[in-house]
């Protein structure tokens, strides 16, 4: 009976995640808590952001705490084809501040223009240098002179939740990426 329970423990060993194995987890001393970002996302938006509280609830009830977050503006336009740029300021609990840009094309059911006010929430970023790459994005938008709207974005272990407060008019789905880089950039691609 002993050399069964033995193998099924071997079993459950080999069978755990590979990220459990290989990843340590970061601990609270290497993310931001919930009231942190909330204070600053309010300095960054404004007071009177309604409803910003419960999204920020609601990405911390789907993934936790950020171990960064990007503070930053965009802009946007569609039709059918669209382009977003947007620059901002990486805040990283471990390795501190730095500059950030970003661009995308997109394409898909869209039209009209924006410009937007971008808290991103960063997680599991180890090393800064991995944020500057391409995100696959999708999104629905619909914005009526303003709004308010979160996604998530997801490439590798990597996780970024911008929440975006815009003003404009437009309305639309579309999919396409953001490319996040070091230097500002005039084609997304």
């Amino acid at each position: 009976m002993r050399p069964v329970f033995v193998f099924l423990g071997f079993l459950l060993l080999i069978s755990a995640p590979a990220t459990a194995l290989e990843e340590p987890q970061p601990g609270e001393e290497d993310t931001y808590d919930q009231e942190t970002v909330l204070e600053e996302a309010k300095g960054f938006f404004g007071d009177g952001a309604e409803g910003l509280g419960k999204v920020i609830e609601k990405i911390f009830a789907d993934l936790g705490r950020p171990n960064g977050y990007i503070m930053g503006d965009e802009a946007a336009g569609a039709f059918v084809v669209g382009l977003r740029y947007g620059n901002g300021e990486l805040i990283h609990k471990i390795e501190g501040k730095r500059e950030v840009h970003w661009t995308g094309p997109s394409v898909g059911f869209d039209v009209g223009g924006n410009a937007a006010r971008v808290f991103t929430l960063v997680y599991n970023l180890y090393d800064t240098e991995d944020l500057y790459r391409r995100y696959p994005e999708v999104e629905g938008t619909f914005y009526f002179i303003g709004g308010f709207g979160v996604n998530y974005q997801q490439r590798g272990d990597v996780i970024l939740a911008p929440i975006r407060l815009g003003v404009g008019l437009r309305a639309g789905a579309n999919i396409g990426w953001i490319k996040y880089t070091k230097k500002r950039k005039i084609l997304p691609f």
